[in-house]
């Protein structure tokens, strides 16, 4: 793909979170992304969080999200393998509203 965004050239073949304006919380592998931060995730899955119970992984596979609604982020895989979400209780996101 073309180059995009800013600096997302050195996150190609990481592992990323992206938070959408309706505030969804996708991670996966960035594979590509385009001039207009249109990005392509591999490996994806949504992180449902909730004040009841732990948070939910929805596994979305190879996934396509449009760049004009979305900020994203490097990851610490580290950190992330270590966390314990079944027993993270988070309020989930609220969307941007424009």
């Amino acid at each position: 793909m073309a180059t995009g965004g800013p600096g997302l050239e050195s996150l190609v073949d990481q592992q990323i979170s992206v938070i959408t304006n309706d505030g969804r919380n996708i991670v996966g592998v960035l594979k590509g992304f385009d001039q207009a931060t249109n990005i392509i995730l591999d490996e994806s899955h949504e992180r449902v969080f909730s004040t009841k119970e732990g948070v939910q992984q929805l596994v979305l596979g190879l996934y396509i999200i449009r760049g004009d609604n979305i900020v994203v982020g490097e990851l610490d895989e580290e950190l992330d393998s270590n966390l314990d979400l079944s027993k993270l209780r988070a309020h989930p996101l609220k969307p941007v509203i424009h």
